[in-house]
């Protein structure tokens, strides 16, 4: 006979609270993220200018990366932000940055990374503006991710926020012609030339 404690509870998209021990329990055919208790839907595959930039982007870090302590991680790669604790009951964020760096080998685990990575990028995509630029903003800069990189694909557009004194200070936009750096990763440079030129 089955216990109430065996069943499966399904989220609900922007409702409930539900942790970590939910989030494991899942099983899903599309990718969701869980964000202050609230679960927050894929609505639909990533566009083809999305996947370019992912693609541009994850090769230049790996390149400037290799052989340093500091490993870039590509979406679906869970990041769980813990609050007050560590155990997975108590954990109530788990996302799924289109691209990360890590430089604490002890923030990552068989699961992913527990606790803020070094730097996080996102590529925003119809439909999930606000959850890029506001909340996980919000969730980012409370973490305490050193830096925070948003890219408009259409717009080919670059912005940095970078923390200081635990909040984010925002860049000018960067676009075709600039070159950016990265204070998370000294020395990492790019022309975002090399990133827009070919879309």
């Amino acid at each position: 006979m089955e216990k109430p404690q065996d069943k499966v509870k399904e989220p609900i998209a922007g409702y409930g609270h539900y942790s970590y021990t939910d989030y494991l329990s899942w099983q899903l055919d599309e990718m969701v993220e869980l964000i202050r208790g609230r679960v927050f839907r894929q609505a639909a595959a990533p566009r083809r200018l999305h996947q370019e930039i992912s693609m541009v982007l994850s090769n230049k870090l790996y390149e400037f990366l290799k052989g340093k302590t500091c490993k870039v991680y590509v979406a679906p790669f869970d990041v769980r932000l813990p609050v007050s604790s560590r155990a997975p009951d108590k954990i109530n964020t788990v996302v799924q940055p289109d691209l990360c760096v890590v430089c604490d080998p002890e923030k990552l685990d068989e699961l992913g990374c527990l606790g803020a990575p070094d730097l996080i990028l996102e590529i925003l995509s119809p439909g999930n503006n606000k959850k890029e630029i506001q909340i996980k903003y919000e969730v980012y800069e409370a973490s305490g991710v050193k830096e925070y990189w948003l890219v408009h694909p259409d717009e080919r557009i670059l912005l940095i926020y970078t923390l200081e004194s635990g909040k984010y200070r925002p860049s000018r936009l960067f676009t075709f012609g600039d070159r950016i750096r990265s204070q998370a990763l000294p020395g990492f440079e790019l022309e975002l030339d090399e990133v827009f030129g070919e879309l």
